[in-house]
């Protein structure tokens, strides 16, 4: 279950990823991270920059060495795509139709969300990351590395699961 007082992003290491709107392609990238990015009602400026923090300093290959959850997308000069994903704050609980109150919406949404990405770019460097667009109905493409799919919260989930990778292992976040 996600939190719903903290923005929230599932990351993907990524071999490869794209977004494409109208059959036009707007954004690619190598070897990196794809993140789904999701804010709900209440969430600030502040948890925006330390989920932009998290996803540049996250774990997520070996070193040189083999040792396990070393380095982190600037380690290895990968990429980013950042792709807003209000359904991550879905519920469920309750029939088959999903309840989207749990992500923050409109105007307010989509600034909280270009502030996150503008900390990403500005915390790494801006041609390493890349954008979706808001709103609209994307096509996004992946090929996993791994795979390795994480959960990322400004706040521990309430399961003491936030640091567990999705398949196995142990990150550090």
């Amino acid at each position: 279950m996600f939190s719903n007082s903290a923005t929230t992003a599932i990351l993907q290491r990524v071999l490869s990823a794209s977004v494409t709107v109208d059959q036009e392609l707007i954004s690619s990238i190598g070897k990196g991270v794809l993140v789904f990015a999701a804010v709900a009602p209440g969430d600030t400026e502040k948890e925006a920059e330390s989920l932009a923090a998290k996803v540049l300093k996250l774990k997520l290959w070996d070193d040189e060495s083999g040792g396990r959850w070393k380095r982190s997308v600037q380690d290895i000069n990968g990429e980013v795509l950042c792709v807003s994903q209000f359904t991550l704050l879905a519920s469920t609980k309750r029939g088959s139709k999903p309840d989207f109150h749990g992500a923050m919406g409109g105007g307010d949404a989509k600034r909280l969300y270009q502030h996150f990405y503008r900390k990403v770019q500005e915390g790494y460097a801006a041609d390493r990351v890349k954008d979706g667009v808001f709103q609209a109905m994307m096509q996004v493409a992946l090929v996993n590395d791994g795979p390795v799919t994480l959960e990322v919260s400004t706040t521990p989930r309430q399961d003491g699961l936030d640091k567990k990778v999705k398949g196995g292992g142990e990150a550090s976040a």
